[in-house]
C-alpha cells in the first residue's frame, strides 16, 4: 500500500458528523467519540494552513425520521434540526471559510454518506450541490476521511468515494466507531481498503 502523499494540493478534508449527539452525552453516543477532537483539530489546522477545502458533514434529521425507533428504524431520535444535538460539538474549531453539508434532511430518506447530502450555503439554506458537486468544482481528487462513525457514515462516505472516483485517505485515529460487534470498525476498514482507500495516521504515516 503507497503512503498518501504529503502534496495536498489537489486533497480535501471531509469530517463526518462530528455532533454533540455523536459524543458522550448526547443521544446515540459513539463511544469516546470525543477523544478524537484534538486529532481531527490537527489535520484542520493543517488542510486550513495549505488552503485546502475543509468539509464537515451533519445529520439534519426532521422529527419522526424514518431511520427512528418510533418508525422502526434501527436508531434513537438524534441529531433533530435545530436542536443542540444536531450541532457541531462545541470543542471543534471550524474555520469560517469551511463548507457544511446536511444529510438525511428529508423525513423518508436515510442518508449514511455525505455524498448523499447537500451543501449549505453561507445563509444556512440547503442549495441542490452535492458533496461530488462541491469537490469537483473545487479540483478535488482526494478525500481524507475523519469523524463519526467509522462502522456507519464513515463507512458510507468512504465507500461513496472511491465509487465516485475519488482518491480516499482514512484518518484511523480522527475517526471512532459505534462497534454494536466488537469489529465493526475494523471491518469497515477493512472493506474500504480492500476497494482502494489508504490509511494514514500521521502526516506522510
Amino acid at each position: 500500500m503507497s503512503k498518501p502523499a504529503k502534496d495536498l494540493s489537489q486533497a480535501a478534508l471531509i469530517v463526518v458528523d462530528l455532533q454533540n449527539d455523536f459524543c458522550p452525552g448526547g443521544a446515540l453516543a459513539v463511544p469516546e467519540g470525543d477523544r478524537i477532537i484534538p486529532v481531527v483539530a490537527h489535520w484542520v489546522d493543517i488542510f486550513h494552513a495549505q488552503g485546502r477545502p475543509i468539509i464537515f458533514t451533519r445529520d439534519a434529521h426532521p422529527p419522526h425520521h424514518v431511520s427512528f425507533l418510533e418508525r422502526q428504524g434501527p436508531w434513537p431520535p438524534h441529531c433533530v434540526q435545530g436542536t443542540w444535538g444536531a450541532a457541531l460539538h462545541p470543542d471543534l474549531v471550524v474555520p469560517k471559510d469551511a463548507f457544511r453539508v446536511d444529510k438525511g434532511f428529508l423525513s423518508d430518506v436515510d442518508a449514511y454518506s455525505g455524498f448523499e447530502g447537500r451543501v449549505v450555503t453561507a445563509d444556512g439554506t440547503r442549495s441542490d450541490q452535492t458533496l461530488a458537486d462541491l469537490l469537483h468544482s473545487l479540483g478535488v481528487h482526494i478525500i481524507y476521511l475523519a469523524g463519526l462513525a467509522t462502522d456507519y457514515c464513515v463507512k458510507a462516505t468512504g465507500l461513496d468515494g472511491v465509487r465516485l472516483g475519488f482518491e480516499v485517505v482514512l484518518i484511523t485515529d480522527a475517526m471512532r466507531g459505534v462497534n454494536v460487534h466488537p469489529d465493526d470498525s475494523q471491518q469497515a476498514i477493512a472493506e474500504l481498503l480492500a476497494q482502494g482507500a489508504q490509511v494514514v495516521k500521521v502526516m506522510g504515516g
